[in-house]
């Protein structure tokens, strides 16, 4: 295997600052939910409410996880920020907004016009 280069270690640690956020996250909204009382008879709406977004949330967030980690496994290959699907760079504006990106923007389209069929 080859030598990390200073771009592939500056990649992977801002990658890995992004998954440290998002695990510290993740404990804060499940710390949330362990406390958030379990349904009642006298439960509001707006109880419920706060339950479900946060448990979305929290989803949302391991989903995330799951990106950052393929993200890094790439970067530690040296192939972050190039689309999976098409083989070309991702632009850097999108990679520093979405970190966890492995697609262009093109192939992210696509690939949501395909799921969205599907359903």
């Amino acid at each position: 295997m080859g030598t990390t280069t200073r771009p592939q270690i500056e990649e992977i640690a801002r990658l890995e600052q992004a998954r440290k956020e998002v695990l510290e996250d993740l404990e804060h909204l499940q710390a949330d939910l362990r406390n958030m009382a379990e349904p009642s008879a006298d439960e509001t709406d707006i109880d419920a409410y706060e339950r479900e977004k946060t448990w979305a949330l929290v989803q949302r967030l391991q989903t995330k996880l799951e990106s950052l980690e393929r993200a890094i496994k790439l970067a530690e290959k040296g192939k972050y920020g190039i689309c999976e699907s098409c083989g070309r760079r991702i632009a850097p504006a999108r990679l520093e907004i979405l970190p966890e990106t492995t697609y262009c923007l093109d192939c992210q389209r696509k690939l949501e016009r395909q799921n969205m069929r599907r359903r």
